[in-house]
């Protein structure tokens, strides 16, 4: 499996792309803004042709290129129904005072084609297998990709689980009890060396977080507990 990736936009959100080899169709994860340039390059450096665009939820650093992406490639975004609203609204997803940073308004679009994701999918695309598994919290509708690779298994975790941090629950339709749901019964019962590809900041794997993630405390003990909470949770 061929992974590869950039931080985009003044979030830093991360995009990636995920295809069997460089020279075959991929898949695109999370678009964000002014991903556009730097996943051009990407794409022709790997000589890589799209066939879909996968959103692990609905913010906007997140989807902000995905109508042009998909538009430009006649390929659909592959969106859990819970989101799909936030492509054509953004603001619903954004506090009070960041919509206000907005002027209360901030268009966008769905791409021409849009499907909708739904727990326990197997998408086979691009040559690629990936499980979509529903992590209500940061978002209703966020979700997490997982493919298995030759040595370990690999996830794209979204705005679920970062390293040392995890997602703010704080936005309209976040969901603390959800989220702690989520990380328990979709993440940490995974393997310790499983990869987990965040939407912001550096990779990280299940068996660190499961050791030394702060935030992961009150689902019990956690072996190797790395001492106090980082100062915030990340995420749009």
């Amino acid at each position: 499996m061929l992974v590869a990736g950039f931080p985009a936009g003044a979030f830093a959100t991360n995009c990636f792309v995920v295809a069997a080899a460089a020279g075959e169709p991929c898949v695109v994860v999370d678009p964000g803004q002014d991903a556009i340039e730097p996943l051009n390059k990407l794409l022709g450096e790997h000589r890589l042709t799209p066939v879909a665009v996968l959103l692990t939820h609905g913010h906007f650093d997140h989807t902000f290129s995905v109508a042009p992406v998909c538009d430009g490639h006649d390929i659909p975004a592959w969106i859990h129904p819970d989101d799909r609203s936030l492509l054509a609204d953004p603001l619903k997803g954004l506090s009070a005072d960041a919509a206000a940073f907005f002027g209360g308004r901030f268009e966008m679009r769905e791409p021409r084609q849009v499907r909708e994701l739904t727990d326990g999918a197997v998408l086979e695309l691009a040559g690629v297998r990936l499980v979509v598994d529903h992590t209500p919290g940061h978002t209703p509708g966020s979700v997490i990709f997982s493919g298995e690779t030759e040595d370990t298994e690999l996830i794209l975790a979204g705005d679920t689980l970062f390293a040392g941090s995890i997602g703010r629950t704080d936005l309209p339709g976040g969901d603390h009890g959800q989220m702690m749901d989520s990380l328990r019964d979709k993440l940490l019962t995974r393997r310790d060396d499983a990869l987990v590809l965040p939407g912001h900041g550096p990779t990280t794997t299940v068996g660190k977080e499961r050791a030394t993630n702060p935030f992961l405390r009150e689902l019990g003990p956690v072996p190797g507990d790395a001492g106090p909470a980082s100062s915030r949770r990340r995420g749009l």
